[in-house]
C-alpha cells in the first residue's frame, strides 16, 4: 500500500510539474548509511553499509538564485552496530545488529544556483521526512543464538517516521544531466522505547539523474 502511494504521489508530481512549467528531474545512485547510535548517552561503535536511492524531484523558482526544489525518492538504508551496554530495541541480551531499512523519503528542499550561466553549480539544503516500509535486523544474543527477523515498527519500538537535515553540493549541465553529492543527518531518532537508544540515521551517497522537458 505504501509503494502504491509512492506511485501515485510521483505522477501527483509530475502532473503539477506540466501544469506549472516546473522542472521535473528522475535521479539515483549509491550511498552509504550508518547511524549515530547511543545507549544512555555512550556512543556505541558503528559500521556504514552500502544502499541505493532513486526518486524523482521538482524545481520552481522562487526568487533570484533561490529555487524550491522538493524531491521524492526511495532510499535503502541501515547501520551496523556492536553494544557495549544492553538496551532495547533489538534485545537486552543483543551484543550486536545489522539492519536494513527500506524507506520512502520527501524532501522539501530550497536550491541555491551558483552561477547563472547554463551549466552551473548548485546548493540544496533542507530536511527530509523519511516513511519506513520495511526493514530487517539480525543480531547476536548473549546465549550465542542467531537471531534474524522483521523489525517491528511501533509507538514502543522503531519509529515509522525519523526526520533529517540533507545537503546536496550538485552540477547541471545545460544538456540536462545532473550530478550531485549529499549528505544526511538524522534529527530525531529511529528508536520509539522509552529508556531504549537514541538511533540517528548518517547517509552519505552521489547520484546522476537527468532534467526533463525544456532545458532552461
Amino acid at each position: 500500500m505504501k509503494f502504491r502511494a509512492y506511485v501515485v504521489f510521483t505522477v501527483i508530481l509530475f502532473l503539477f510539474s506540466q501544469v506549472t512549467n516546473a522542472q521535473l528531474t528522475v535521479f539515483g545512485g549509491p550511498q552509504i548509511s550508518s547511524a549515530n547510535y547511543t545507549i544512555r548517552e555512550v556512543d556505541q561503535p558503528t559500521k556504514y553499509k552500502t544502499g541505493f536511492m532513486a526518486g524523482v524531484g521538482l524545481r520552481s523558482l522562487i526568487e533570484g538564485p533561490a529555487y524550491f526544489a522538493p524531491s521524492l525518492y526511495y532510499s535503502k538504508k541501515g547501520y551496523e552496530v556492536t553494544f557495549n551496554q544492553r538496551a532495547t530495541p533489538p534485545d537486552s541480551n543483543a551484543k550486536n545488529n545489522n539492519t536494513s531499512i527500506h524507506t520512502i523519503e520527501l524532501a522539501p528542499l530550497v536550491q541555491i544556483n551558483l552561477s547563472k550561466s547554463p551549466s552551473y553549480l548548485f546548493v540544496r539544503l533542507g530536511p527530509a521526512v523519511d516513511f519506513a516500509l520495511s526493514g530487517t535486523e539480525a543480531f547476536d544474543s548473549s546465549n550465542n543464538k542467531r537471531i534474524s527477523r522483521n523489525m517491528a515498527f511501533d509507538f514502543a519500538v522503531y519509529s515509522y517516521v525519523t526526520i533529517s537535515g540533507i545537503v546536496q553540493l550538485g552540477y547541471q549541465h545545460k544538456s540536462g544531466l545532473t550530478v550531485f553529492a549529499h549528505y544526511g543527518l538524522g534529527l530525531s531518532s529511529l528508536n520509539n522505547n522509552d529508556g531504549g537508544p537514541g538511533i540517528r540515521h548518517r547517509i552519505a551517497g552521489i547520484s546522476a539523474g537527468w532534467r526533463l522537458g525544456k532545458k532552461r
